[in-house]
This record gives C-alpha cells, sequence and structure tokens, in this order.
C-alpha cells in the first residue's frame, strides 16, 4: 500500500473505533437508570459500595443517595460513568479496529503473539477492576469510621463517583504486570537472572507504589493491591524461568553450548579473562 492507502485506512479504522465508542457511551448512558434483564442498573453498581456502609453512618440513614452539589452534576457523573462503561463494554470492536490496521505489516507468529497478548490483558483488567470493586467498600468503611460519632458522610455524586472509578482503573491496569515482564522477557530484555536478583527490591517497589497509587490511602486497598500484585509479579517471574530454562535447551540442542543458570556475562572474572569452563 502507498503512504496515502494507509493513511486512508488509518482514517477509516480510527472513525470505526470512534463510531463504537460514541454507541458505548450511550449504551452505558442509558444503562445507568435502567436494568438490564437479571443486570442491576450501572448506577445501583456504582452506589453499591457506597449504600454497604452502616445507614448510621450515611446522611440520610436507610435511604442510599448520593448528594448532588450543582444542577449540572448529576448529567456529568452519569455521562462519565456511562462512557468507561461504554468503553469497556465496546473494547473488543475498537481494539479489532487497532488490530486490523497494524495486522498485515505483522508476520504470522506475530499475529498469533499479538491476538493471545489483548486477550489477557483484557482479562487482567477485568480481574483487577472486580478485586477493586470488592475492595472500594472495606476501604470506605475504614475511612469513614474516623472520628466516630463526631461526623456523618455525605459524600459528593462526583467525587465518589471520581474515587471509585480510579480505584477501578489503578487495579485494572495494575493487573497487566506479569503481561509486561512476560513481554519483556520474551524479547530478552529481563531475563529470569536479573528477576531473581531484584525479587525483593521489586516487591518493596510494588509496596510503595500501592501506598501512593490507591486514592482512598487507608490499609485495606493499598495491601489487596500490593499483594496482588505480588503473587502476579512471582507468577510472571516463574514463567520467565521456564521460558528461560527451554530457551537454553534450545540453544544447547542446536550446538550453541549451555551455561549455569545464574552465570552472569555482564560481569567479567577478577582476573579479567573469561574461564571457558563456565561457558562451555
Amino acid at each position: 500500500m502507498t503512504l496515502r492507502d494507509h493513511l486512508y485506512e488509518l482514517k477509516h479504522r480510527l472513525g470505526l473505533a470512534i463510531l463504537g465508542l460514541v454507541l458505548g457511551c450511550i449504551l452505558g448512558f442509558l444503562w445507568f437508570q435502567w436494568r438490564i434483564g437479571p443486570i442491576p442498573s450501572l448506577g445501583q453498581l456504582m452506589t453499591g459500595p457506597y449504600c454497604s456502609l452502616p445507614a448510621s453512618t450515611r446522611l440520610l440513614g436507610e435511604d442510599c443517595k448520593l448528594l448532588q452539589t450543582q444542577p449540572f452534576e448529576a448529567f456529568l457523573v452519569q455521562f462519565k460513568v456511562g462512557f468507561a462503561a461504554g468503553a469497556v463494554l465496546t473494547s473488543p470492536f475498537w481494539l479489532y479496529q487497532v488490530w486490523a490496521f497494524i495486522m498485515p505489516g505483522l508476520y504470522e507468529n506475530e499475529r498469533k503473539f499479538t491476538r493471545i497478548f489483548v486477550m489477557l490483558a483484557s482479562f487482567l483488567f477485568a480481574c483487577g477492576a472486580v478485586l477493586a470493586y470488592y475492595v472500594v467498600p472495606k476501604g470506605l468503611a475504614v475511612l469513614v469510621s474516623f472520628g466516630g460519632d463526631q461526623f456523618i458522610t455525605a459524600l459528593t455524586a462526583n467525587d465518589y463517583i471520581s474515587f471509585v472509578l480510579v480505584m477501578l482503573l489503578i487495579f485494572g491496569v495494575s493487573f497487566e504486570l506479569p503481561l509486561v515482564i512476560t513481554m519483556l522477557n520474551r524479547i530478552g530484555i529481563l531475563p529470569y537472572r536479573n528477576l531473581a536478583k531484584w525479587r525483593r527490591g521489586i516487591i518493596f517497589v510494588l509496596f510503595v507504589f500501592a501506598a501512593f497509587a490507591t486514592p482512598g490511602t487507608d490499609p485495606i486497598s493499598m495491601i489487596a493491591l500490593a499483594g496482588a500484585m505480588t503473587v502476579l509479579f512471582e507468577l510472571a517471574t516463574q514463567l520467565a524461568r521456564i521460558h528461560d530454562r527451554k530457551k537454553e535447551r534450545e540453544r544447547a540442542a542446536d550446538g550453541w553450548g549451555d551455561h549455569p543458570e545464574d552465570y552472569d556475562f555482564s560481569e567479567p572474572p577478577e582476573s579479567g579473562k573469561v574461564n571457558t569452563d563456565d561457558v562451555t
């Protein structure tokens, strides 16, 4: 294809992707108020964590409603939630448009790897969002418990919805960690021996990241995110270990020789000469 044809193809694919997002946004906007069969409305799902708080801590008691402080706030909240839900629901469609644009330039093995990558990325993001949805009520309960009987919880709609959406986004993106590590290991940038050497430091960084990333700064959300990321990191490390061992066996079978797993080629021996017994 010529450059002009590529630009026309890009314009076509972007147009379809934007159309899918718009339709998804409309669907999410309508879903915010209406139930879809046995599925609760999007508004009920979003206010679920707030409504799980004890009635004595809420401003309206048994009547679980968010506080609107501006005339246009309810519409903006409904639009924000509808757009986020629509983007997730229509993600297979607009991701396919991106895939269809780059696919002609990939080899067959690269196409297969990209398909697996996209499917796993969607699955991991959904798992992270589901975990966040169950963690948010616990975190809110801890946060509103401070102050004892001297405070009553009256959350504004915009602040509360933004809090929940940020939590879902942070957990979803954080769950992509094993996929990134596995991809870097596959292309040779992050071998297993480096992951094993840096394991303690990386786990410490994950806990620090969780402490700063969670918007509520409550201990339950931080521990849940850090613990989940640590488990996913360890899973990715073991996958890298299996891959590197398989790669070394293939190299040995091809006559390139083998070397111990813990041998570091970046550090020469103290004598300044490479010991051939270590690399044969």
